[in-house]
């Protein structure tokens, strides 16, 4: 007790970056480096896969290209269950980030040398785990670094969140200019290149100014159940390799089929957490009923990140095909409109903290700001079915429908992402709140595993009318939230 004392004086007197402590520093330039390779790589991925080998690209249909984008996000989110698991119980989150900044940059390593088809499956599996061990334990030890009275922690997130807007921003201007115009190997080795750059700050830094805390497991796995999780990862594995030959062996193993059979295991995944914490004997009658009400919000928030995350499939093939990218003397590659996502959330963050303040109490609910942000995202589709239908899909639309697009899609975004963090927490029962926090990152997940099924039905030929459906059908599902918004307020048993 007497060393945490301690420590929390340190942390009180250590405010050296911004008047927050100087660990934020490592943390923030951390995030912003994994951020800028992730987004820098996803800017110019899906171009890479079903470009002609002849303009450099694998040659993929693009299909198959967006569903593997949106199934390759999916997992992205889904391993950040097992990234948490590794650093609570085993490594400590110091270490976990660490592994997990190095597997990222041997992902990209991978997709920066001319090795084809391989080496895009190779790094999809070493970001996928790489990621998942990375961004939610950097989080965390942001956490760390404050003490509970210690009243810069909400500045100290503030700060953070824009590194991580900051990154994303400049990211796939860079990185489309290097991949689009020259050569995309060149492009994958800038996202490379960026991911080194946070390795090397953050082991300098963090050996300087991150907690010794955070070297150690806050729960360390206990021997007795060591072997019983192994014996459980070793089953699911089993049956995962079984189910893989049988597919062989029916002469249904291709790519679509794999995505397919990773869309249902991310869409289950959810299902069990939601009965394993409601059937649990740990959780009182209150907790059973704040979870139930989580259900409408965890299903509406999956629907906001399927649309919003289809910007950089549906709206990316979108700005390379139908977008006339020659505006003022100026090439704007296709991959750069990637940067309108963090450049609306660094210019709205402001305002909508502004007004949250100003409103106090008299605030709408959650439940109300998700029913809120579902309808908007659904006019941000709306909105694109105006051009389409006025044009036709041969035409080169001006870019400023991208850009409006953009605009409405993020406002949704401030009104679910950020008040989906804060609720989750709210409703978690004490027994659960990491458990909790793992289900609201399967929101994203589970969106995406949808995309990966429905984005097979856009093409030039359906295009007004998957705009229209999509966009419909998140307006209906918005409306819907609505009329349960009062009932849910009683399950929510006084939460806000």
């Amino acid at each position: 007790m007497k060393n945490q004392v301690q420590s929390d004086k340190e942390r009180q007197q250590d405010a050296s970056f911004f008047g927050q402590p100087w660990g934020l520093s490592t943390l923030f330039f951390t995030e912003m480096w994994e951020r800028f390779s992730y987004y820098g790589m996803r800017a110019i991925l899906l171009f890479y896969m079903y470009f002609s080998i002849t303009r450099g690209g694998l040659g993929f249909n693009k299909i198959t290209a967006m569903s593997i984008m949106s199934i390759y996000g999916s997992l992205v989110y889904l391993s950040g269950v097992v990234g948490g698991f590794l650093s609570d119980r085993v490594w400590g989150a110091r270490k976990t980030v660490f592994y997990g900044g190095v597997l990222i940059m041997f992902g990209h390593i991978a997709l920066s040398v001319p090795f084809g088809k391989w080496a895009l499956f190779v790094s999809i599996v070493l970001i996928v785990a790489g990621t998942g061990l990375l961004k939610p334990n950097v989080s965390d030890m942001v956490g760390g670094l404050y003490s509970e009275k210690d009243d810069r922690r909400d500045a100290g997130f503030t700060i953070f969140v824009f590194g991580i807007n900051l990154g994303s921003f400049i990211s796939p201007i860079l990185v489309s200019w290097l991949g689009l115009s020259y050569n995309f190997h060149l492009g994958f080795s800038l996202a490379a290149i960026g991911m080194f750059f946070g390795l090397l700050q953050y082991v300098l830094g963090g050996k300087k100014h991150l907690p010794s805390t955070s070297l150690y497991p806050s729960d360390p796995i206990e021997p007795a159940d060591i072997k019983k999780l192994s014996l459980r990862v070793g089953a699911g594995i089993i049956v995962f390799i079984l189910v893989l030959l049988l597919m062989k062996v029916m002469g249904a193993l291709n790519i679509l089929n794999f995505i397919n059979l990773l869309t249902l295991i991310v869409l289950v995944t959810p299902v069990v957490y939601f009965i394993v914490i409601i059937s649990s004997e740990k959780i009182t009658k209150k907790d059973r009923s704040r979870v139930i009400a989580y259900i409408p919000l965890f299903i509406a928030a999956a629907i906001f990140w399927g649309i919003e995350e289809q910007g950089s499939v549906v709206l990316a093939l979108f700005a390379e095909t139908q977008t006339d990218n020659h505006i003022f003397g100026l090439t704007i590659q296709a991959g750069m409109y990637q940067s309108l996502n963090p450049l609306f959330i660094m210019l709205y963050t402001v305002p909508f903290a502004w007004l949250w303040t100003r409103l106090g109490k008299r605030q709408p609910s959650s439940p109300t700001k998700f029913s809120t942000g579902m309808v908007v995202a659904g006019l941000s589709y709306l909105f694109m079915v105006i051009p389409v239908s006025l044009f036709g899909p041969n035409a080169q639309v001006s870019p400023l429908w991208l850009v409006g697009s953009w605009a409405i899609i993020e406002i949704a975004e401030m009104l679910i992402s950020p008040i989906g963090l804060s609720v989750t927490t709210k409703l978690a029962p004490h027994a659960f709140q990491s458990q909790m926090m793992s289900l609201w990152f399967l929101t994203d997940a589970a969106g995406q595993a949808v995309n990966a099924q429905i984005v097979k039905f856009y093409t030039p030929a359906n295009e007004i009318r998957y705009f229209a459906i999509v966009g419909a059908a998140s307006i209906v599902a918005g409306i819907i939230l609505a009329f349960l918004i009062k009932p849910l307020k009683r399950l929510m048993e006084g939460v806000n």
